[in-house]
């Protein structure tokens, strides 16, 4: 009865698993057969690295939308990063034991707020500070880093906390007994120990980052070119995305699926990243 159990558990569990797979190979199929003809229609080089993004003239660019994702990401992770991780080392480690209870939720709140609900405190708060210090429309490439920092704040303190919670509390205690203080046994020996489990935090921070559509389309004004400054409009490629497949068509419905395509690469290229990061530790 026993050995029967197992195999049954066995059984549902590989199911399980088979359906994830299958779900993103079937993911992979959609993009890649309706993606990949659009972009050798339109041309790799003039898809890639076209300038203007003019559908009505046939004419399919998405450089502006590469530079303003990859943009937008890098000061999310400027301002979202050293928060998170500073954040996860002190609830960790230097905490007060009433405060975490109240702390902790809190920041578990923040990861099931949606999308919309943090736009529109962009729009109402972030968009007006940035147009009372700078001036403008408010709506640029700095408040949609600083929006998209603060989302990813849960996911980078949830997998850092407990990645350095995972370190054997040996290492602290013979750093201490070495003669260190309680803040250079933190961070000289036990954040090191934790590298591996914070950079998968960072990562799964970043693919939000990247992926992030409602709340950058409402502070980022949308504007498809190469932004010359922090406090210019900016288009990323899931806006792009979201702003016309409701009315396309054709060609133009295509070359939505193609941009697509590119976000999914970008996302595989940076799994990749990682994993060469934590093979290369692993064999350090």
């Amino acid at each position: 009865m026993k050995s029967l159990k197992e195999n049954l558990m066995h059984g549902v569990f590989l199911g399980a698993a088979c359906v994830s797979i299958l779900a993103v190979a079937l993911i992979c199929i959609f993009l890649f057969a309706n993606g990949i003809p659009a972009i050798i229609e339109i041309g790799p080089l003039k898809f890639l690295g076209g300038m203007r993004w003019k559908p009505l003239n046939d004419i399919y660019g998405i450089f502006p939308m590469i530079v303003g994702s990859i943009y937008v990401t890098a000061g999310a992770i400027i301002v979202g990063v050293p928060i998170g991780i500073l954040c996860a080392i002190f609830m960790a480690r230097f905490c007060p034991k009433k405060i975490y209870p109240v702390l902790k939720p809190m920041i578990e709140l923040m990861a099931g707020i949606p999308s919309i609900v943090y736009g529109f405190f962009g729009l109402v708060v972030i968009v007006p500070l940035m147009q009372d210090i700078f001036g403008g429309s408010g709506k640029s490439v700095l408040a949609a880093s600083i929006l998209l920092g603060i989302m990813i704040l849960p996911t980078i303190i949830g997998v850092s906390e407990s990645a350095i919670r995972a370190v054997p509390e040996s290492y602290y205690e013979g750093a201490l007994a070495l003669g260190d203080t309680h803040e250079r046994s933190v961070f000289r020996a036990v954040l090191p120990a934790a590298k591996s489990g914070i950079m998968a935090g960072v990562i799964l921070g970043i693919g939000r980052a990247i992926g992030e559509t409602m709340a950058v389309i409402m502070v980022a004004g949308n504007q498809a070119v190469i932004p010359n400054s922090l406090l210019a409009g900016v288009r990323t490629l899931t806006a792009n995305i979201v702003l016309e497949m409701g009315y396309a068509a054709g060609l133009h419905r295509e070359a939505l699926i193609a941009t697509g395509v590119v976000l999914f690469v970008f996302i595989l290229i940076i799994n990749l990243l990682f994993s060469l990061v934590k093979r290369r530790d692993a064999n350090e």
